[in-house]
């Protein structure tokens, strides 16, 4: 039973560092829609700097439900763990 634990525990540590080292060696991801980026462009050729945090911040919303349903997630693992123990 521990070796089973163990094995998971480990398990689930070797998924969060090879998918921390995906997240951080990923190339710049565009996630505008057309529209937006051509606007966004304009501008900067214009001399502007309105498009330089699109991206970060679209990026930023777009991760915010991955976020919850992770932490979600987690608390509803935790504590059926608790139940079963």
């Amino acid at each position: 039973m521990e070796l089973n634990k163990n094995l998971k525990f480990s398990g689930a540590v070797t998924l969060v560092i090879i998918l921390i080292l995906l997240i951080s060696f990923q190339p710049d991801v565009l996630a505008q829609c057309p529209m937006c980026k051509m606007t966004a462009e304009s501008n900067m050729a214009a001399g502007g700097s309105g498009g330089k945090g699109l991206n970060i911040g679209i990026l930023f919303m777009l991760s915010l439900p991955y976020l919850f349903a992770g932490t979600i997630g987690y608390f509803w693992w935790r504590n059926s763990r608790k139940v079963r123990q």
